[in-house]
């Protein structure tokens, strides 16, 4: 046997091997990767509070020289770099989860095609962050870095719930029926989310946690924008108040009450943080917590909106 036949044999066995329906191996990686945007957000945000945008002052590289942190950067490098690399596994679980799809690719274009997006994305974040070292920390682009790490948390979201049969076409088990108005509230819910995370980016970027103490600033009101970020999230909290009644007064259970009830769970938790830090002088710690609770929020807001859209009427 020579060599090329032996390894047509392996290729063979291996691409038997994967699934041929969605199984707990292709459930667990969709987890992951909403786990690992999640965490990718909060690796960020340690990079910007610490102080370590530039921790490795240029792109790809970590230095001129190198391609990776150096003893002599410190602690702003391991941060930086750290983050970096957090970019690679994410692109392992996307890569191994279109590998786990292949032999249902056809069957699954749903859950093909929001990984192929989710590892199409990665690098495309990976030059916008170049670009923000490159442009030392404009806040505009890092404010873009941000967005796009958020809009893969909600792609994740809906790769959860396409793969554990909670929504879309392949439907395991069917949702409680609604009352007609759940849909829309539900859909203004998501969308009332995303104008505060875009909104938030703003506020973030005039204030003092820059990533480094000679990027730019955006030079807008911080106290003005803040108010009118405050504006789309008292809108969220209305919409989730709204989901919570239509879903104990309809008495509906399943999916839709557990999904109000994260969702409203987490922006209570968020508006709290986002309180407490306006009225401290927004300290680094609760800065960092606003960003990760507002990346659940995203993903709880999604998940209730992707519901409410599956879920036949009343």
């Amino acid at each position: 046997m020579n060599t090329r036949t032996s390894t047509n044999g392996l290729i063979g066995r291996f691409v038997q091997s994967l699934p041929t329906e969605v199984d707990s191996r292709v459930r667990g990686l969709s987890i992951a990767s909403l786990v690992g945007q999640v965490i990718l957000i909060g690796t960020g945000g340690a990079v910007r509070l610490t102080s370590s945008g530039l921790g490795c002052p240029t792109w790809p590289r970590c230095t001129s020289d190198s391609l990776v942190n150096t003893p002599e950067m410190g602690i702003h490098g391991i941060i930086e770099f750290g983050n970096r690399t957090l970019t690679f596994v994410l692109a392992l679980i996307a890569l191994l989860m279109l590998v786990a799809l292949w032999r249902i690719r056809r069957e699954r274009k749903d859950l093909f095609l929001l990984s192929l997006g989710l590892l199409a994305s990665i690098p495309a974040q990976a030059i916008i962050g170049g670009i923000t070292v490159l442009s030392q920390l404009n806040p505009w682009v890092v404010g873009l870095h941000f967005l796009v790490s958020m809009a893969l948390v909600i792609f994740a979201m809906l790769l959860v719930n396409r793969a554990y049969g909670r929504t879309g076409h392949f439907m395991t088990r069917a949702l409680a029926p609604l009352p007609g108005a759940a849909a829309p509230v539900t859909a203004a819910t998501a969308f009332f989310a995303a104008l505060a995370v875009v909104l938030g980016v703003i506020v973030t970027g005039a204030g003092p946690h820059a990533g480094d103490a000679n990027a730019p600033r955006n030079n807008l009101d911080w106290d003005l924008v803040s108010h009118f970020h405050a504006v789309p999230a008292y809108l969220v909290t209305a919409g989730v108040l709204v989901s919570v009644v239509l879903a104990f007064r309809g008495g509906i259970r399943g999916p839709f009450r557990t999904g109000a009830l994260i969702l409203l769970f987490v922006t209570l938790l968020q508006a709290t943080i986002g309180f407490i830090q306006y009225y401290n002088g927004i300290p680094a710690l609760l800065v960092g917590s606003h960003m990760v609770v507002g990346a659940l929020l995203m993903a709880a807001a999604t998940n209730l909106a992707d519901i409410g859209r599956w879920s036949p009427k009343a």
